[in-house]
């Protein structure tokens, strides 16, 4: 498998987290979006949406971070703990791969997209989305481990990444209490990797 990404990518980093999880070998090619390389022909024929991640699994391509995990969970996890069978855990996981496409992208991620890359954006707009959803994640997450079925699923995974990385947008997570506790737990998963600014304290 290859998967195409950027070091500083959240949405690229919820697919190696579960390569890492399934313990599957891959090669990680890096898409330099400082420079656009994710809109030249050769990456958009692999992705005509120009956008990270792509994964290549020999002749299938397949983009969207979410679609890859659903992809990666179904392909190479026969009990589903990842991405369950049963109709109503399975709506439930689902609804939080929505919640990352579109909540946590168009507030955490594109606020951070600003002040990393110069991204033009609605600033203000896009941080009290960011804060909306970690409040939304805060009240869920209260008296719960994980964000479904009290174990890791692709739920967690889709959306971790760019809760955690919402202080880059200069959303703070102090007065989420329960995100953080979410957010340690994940990075004390046996299977985790960093990636800069979701570094494991030591």
């Amino acid at each position: 498998m290859l998967l195409y990404g950027h070091p500083l990518s959240g949405n690229t980093h919820k697919v190696r987290l579960l390569l890492a999880a399934l313990n599957i070998q891959y090669d990680e090619k890096v898409v330099d979006v400082t420079v656009g390389a994710h809109k030249r022909p050769d990456f958009l024929a692999l992705n005509p949406r120009g956008q990270l991640p792509v994964l290549t699994d020999g002749a299938s391509t397949i983009f969207d971070a979410q679609a890859i995990l659903v992809y990666l969970a179904r392909k190479r996890d026969p009990a589903n703990r990842w991405l369950p069978s049963e109709p109503l855990e399975l709506a439930r996981v689902v609804a939080w791969l929505s919640f990352a496409a579109n909540e946590l992208h168009s507030g955490a991620h594109v606020a951070r997209m600003h002040f990393l890359l110069g991204a033009p954006t609605a600033l203000g707009q896009a941080q009290a989305l960011a804060a909306d959803s970690l409040r939304i994640l805060e009240g869920h997450l209260k008296g719960k481990t994980y964000l479904e079925l009290e174990r890791p699923t692709v739920a967690d995974l889709a959306c971790f990444p760019n809760a955690a990385l919402a202080p880059e947008g200069k959303v703070g997570l102090e007065n989420y209490p329960h995100v953080r506790a979410w957010i340690d737990r994940i990075k004390a998963l046996p299977f985790y990797v960093a990636m800069p600014g979701l570094e494991v304290r030591a």
